[in-house]
């Protein structure tokens, strides 16, 4: 694990004192998108594909720091879009940062040198640098040709700078563990905080629904990737029992009020990735009125292939309270990458009598049992 140690005493205690209260569900990482509007077009993504009324939209400073304020996350993760387009983002960051918050700014790296200096490193501060892969897999991935370059060049002046620099890679179709591997030896030698990764999600407006995998390719590739790992020391920016889940080892649900979504709509229910659910108006709202069972792998069949951090890091956080030695051990040796996988869960959609609700029966190890939203 890359994560500095006050940022995870931070938050520890911050998830204790949650539990304390007796809190059932409480946020982890606020998404905040304060506009849709990106410099790229890349091809697992399309968000720029709204209407130019809703790309011209910007969330202000007030809103951003009434909606960290309104969730008390401790981690905000600052995405878009492309962050850097919005001219206030550097008052955002400083607002944040002084409420003890700590912040990911998440950008493809495009703008970055020319605007570094509005910015002042600090522990509460980190750039996540968006790298899909090497030079030729990044480049086709984002559909435009140097911008790996670009990238590579900011982190290098970041670093220099001073600053906490992570980056973010979505695995896709295609990709073999050994070209994985090989891109993140390359992403460590630049000196690199960590590694945040997660397998690409089939998002509904994405011009490209042929990248995305499917799970059970997803934790062989991860087993695959893992495999590699012995020596190399790669630093994920993850916990070990997410990264376990990842390679096949762990029965997570999702819990997606882990990561809630702030954008320029809204309170997005359920989770960034789901673009037609609705939102609501208020961070209480959307505790209170999105119908939580009706989503996860197995309960909704546009959430059967996810296995996407936003909903399964925070699972994996809190399985790391009940189970601190297996987290320990997951720690210290990384993943199982032999021996059998826990077994998928395997979902029949069908009609209800409620409400037209769906009824979802699903396949565990120990038999069947039925859960209807």
């Amino acid at each position: 694990m890359s994560i500095p140690l006050r940022q995870q005493y931070q938050v520890a205690r911050y998830i204790v004192g949650r539990k304390l209260r007796g809190a059932r569900r409480y946020p982890l990482v606020l998404m905040l998108e304060p506009l849709f509007r990106c410099n790229l077009a890349c091809a697992g993504c399309g968000k720029i594909d709204y209407p130019a009324e809703i790309l011209n939209r910007r969330l202000s400073v007030d809103e951003c720091v009434e909606a960290v304020e309104e969730c008390g996350a401790p981690i905000v993760s600052i995405a878009g879009g492309e962050p850097l387009v919005h001219k206030e983002m550097p008052e955002i960051v400083s607002q944040i940062i002084r409420r003890k918050r700590f912040v990911y700014l998440c950008t493809n790296a495009l703008l970055l040198a020319r605007q570094l200096g509005d910015y002042s490193p600090s522990t509460y501060f980190n750039i996540s640098i968006h790298l899909d892969g090497g030079r030729d897999r990044h480049d086709a991935s984002v559909c435009q040709r140097g911008v790996y370059d670009k990238a590579v060049d900011a982190i290098r002046l970041c670093i220099a700078k001073g600053f906490r620099v992570t980056i973010n890679c979505t695995l896709f179709q295609g990709e073999t563990a050994e070209e994985i591997a090989g891109f993140f030896d390359s992403a460590m030698a630049l000196g690199i905080e960590g590694i945040t990764v997660s397998p690409g999600f089939s998002y509904g407006h994405a011009p490209d629904q042929e990248v995305f995998l499917e799970r059970h390719a997803t934790r062989q590739l991860f087993r695959d990737i893992f495999k590699l790992d012995k020596g190399r020391k790669w630093k994920f920016n993850h916990s070990s029992l997410f990264l376990d889940f990842l390679a096949g080892n762990q029965s997570f649900e999702c819990t997606p009020w882990g990561n809630p979504t702030r954008n320029v709509f809204g309170w997005q229910k359920p989770c960034y990735l789901l673009v037609d659910e609705g939102y609501a108006p208020s961070y209480q709202a959307l505790m209170d009125e999105t119908e939580w069972d009706k989503y996860g792998t197995g309960r909704n069949p546009k959430c059967a292939n996810c296995m996407a951090h936003c909903g399964y890091e925070p699972t994996a956080v809190n399985a790391a309270f009940s189970r601190p030695l297996e987290a320990l051990r997951t720690s210290l040796h990384g993943p199982r990458t032999h021996g059998p996988m826990v077994p998928e869960l395997v979902a029949h959609y069908g009609s209800s009598q409620r409400a037209g609700a769906a009824e979802v029966v699903v396949d565990v190890l120990d038999g069947k049992r039925g859960i209807s939203p």
